[in-house]
C-alpha cells in the first residue's frame, strides 16, 4: 500500500511539473512507475548495539547526522513503530545538554530519533545539581557513550547575562553564565552584547565552563571519562546554516 502510494504521488508531481513547465502532451512511461520504496527505520538502538559503541563513534555518528540536516537528507523513520519498540527499555547512544532555544531541534539536527538520545534543555545550557544528576543517569545507569554541551549563536541567555538582566528567577539562572563572562575579558573588541562575535565568544566559552563543572561536580562522570568509558565534549550550533562546529 505504502509503495502504492509513493507511486501515485511521484506521477502526480511529475504531472504537475510538466503541466506548469509546457503546454504538451504528458506521457508517463512504465518506467516511471519502477521506484524503488525507501525502508523506514523502525527499529531503537538495543543493550547489544549500545556495548558496540564507543565514544569515538558516537561523534562521528552525529557529525554524520548532523552533515544530513544540513542537506534535509534526514532518514525517514515509522515514528509509530518505534514508539512500540522503545517500550522494550532505552539504550541511547549520547546525552545532550542543549539550550532551551526553540530554533534547535536536537534530534532533527543531529538526525536521530527516538530512543537515540538522552536530551537535557535549560536556557543558556549550563549545569546544576539536577542535570549533573540526570547526566549520571544517562552514561552511568543507561550506558550513554557521550556527553555533548551544545551552545549556539545568538545565545538570548548569554546576551541577557552579558547585559546583567534582572528579573524573577532569570536573575539567578544568568548568574550561572557570569563565568564564562568574566573568562571572556580577554576579547579584544567591544563587550556588548549588540556584537555578534562578542556573543559567540561567550557562548564558546559558557560551552568549556559547562564541561569544566561537570568534571569538578561529578566524579562518577570524570571518572568514567577517564577510564575511557565516555567522552565530555563541546559544540556549537549556527542558526544560519545548521551546522554544528564542535569545539
Amino acid at each position: 500500500m505504502k509503495k502504492q502510494l509513493h507511486k501515485i504521488i511521484l506521477v502526480l508531481s511529475l504531472i504537475l511539473l510538466n503541466t506548469s513547465c509546457q503546454n504538451k502532451e504528458i506521457k508517463v512511461t512504465e518506467s516511471v512507475l519502477e521506484i524503488k520504496q525507501i525502508p523506514l527505520k523502525e527499529k531503537v538502538l538495543t543493550a547489544e548495539e549500545q556495548k558496540t559503541l564507543t565514544p569515538d563513534l558516537v561523534i562521528q555518528r552525529l557529525k554524520e547526522g548532523n552533515k544530513r540536516f544540513m542537506s534535509n537528507n534526514l532518514t525517514l523513520r515509522d515514528h509509530s513503530a518505534l514508539v512500540r519498540d522503545a517500550t522494550q527499555g532505552q539504550y541511547p547512544k549520547a546525552v545532550i545538554l542543549s539550550c532551551l532555544d526553540s530554533r534547535i531541534p536536537v534530534e532533527d539536527v543531529f538526525d536521530k530519533g527516538i530512543g537515540d538520545l538522552f536530551v537535557a534543555r535549560i536556557a543558556g545550557n549550563f549545569v546544576n545539581e539536577d542535570l549533573l544528576g540526570s547526566m549520571e543517569f544517562g552514561c552511568k545507569v543507561s550506558g550513554a557513550k557521550l556527553i555533548l554541551v551544545l551552545g549556539h549563536e545568538s545565545c538570548g541567555a548569554v546576551k541577557s547575562a552579558i547585559d546583567d538582566v534582572k528579573l524573577g528567577n532569570i536573575t539567578a539562572m544568568l548568574s550561572k553564565i557570569k563565568p564564562a563572562i568574566a573568562k571572556s575579558q580577554d576579547f579584544e573588541g567591544e563587550k556588548k552584547s549588540k556584537n555578534p562575535d562578542f556573543v559567540e565568544y561567550v557562548a564558546k566559552n559558557n560551552v568549556l565552563q559547562t564541561i569544566e563543572t561537570i568534571r569538578a561536580k561529578s566524579p562518577i562522570l570524570k571518572e568514567m571519562e577517564e577510564k575511557g568509558e565516555i567522552k565530555i565534549i563541546g559544540g556549537y550550533y549556527d542558526l544560519h546554516t545548521g551546522e554544528i562546529t564542535f569545539l
